[in-house]
């Protein structure tokens, strides 16, 4: 099954934040590793990390000081699921040709040349990172932000 890393799911966690923060007015503002690690659960050596990786992949800008932190360096609506995974976990596969096909190095499957699970395993990935290609910051900030106007879960102040 596709799971996305812990690294992938705090790095987009900390893009919704920033995508939040864009759509409330902070746009441009910049946001602390701290703040993002009070508002969520998430360890914030590690998020710092992944935030790192994310200034490297030109996704986020980052800046130093007492008023520094990251910022997003493009919309929310121009970032995309497939961008940040790409970034922080590189495509995903669902099968072990998939990883030969990367790697024909370690491709040892003597059924390649008849599998027939092949081409239709590859037509689901593909269809997975198109859904990822055509999913966008804005659209999971607006989701995040419905789940968190329910009655049940109230966010924490922003500090």
């Amino acid at each position: 099954m596709i799971q996305l890393t812990k690294r992938t799911e705090y790095g987009l966690i900390a893009l919704v934040h920033l995508a939040d923060a864009a759509l409330t007015g902070r746009d441009g503002a910049f946001v602390s590793v701290r703040e993002i690690a009070e508002h969520y659960p998430v360890p914030k050596r590690l998020l710092a990390e992944v935030l790192k990786d994310l200034a490297r992949a030109e996704l986020v800008e980052s800046a130093r000081g007492k008023d520094g932190g990251y910022t997003l360096r493009r919309q929310p609506d121009q970032i995309t699921l497939a961008e940040v995974v790409a970034a922080l976990e590189g495509r995903p596969s669902i099968s072990s040709c998939e990883t030969a096909e990367r790697s024909p190095s370690s491709s040892n499957c003597g059924l390649e040349p008849v599998c027939p699970i092949r081409s239709p395993l590859h037509r689901v990935r593909e269809g997975i990172w198109g859904l990822m290609e055509r999913t966008t910051l804005r659209s999971l900030a607006q989701t995040s932000s419905l789940v968190q106007a329910g009655p049940l879960l109230q966010p924490k102040a922003l500090t």
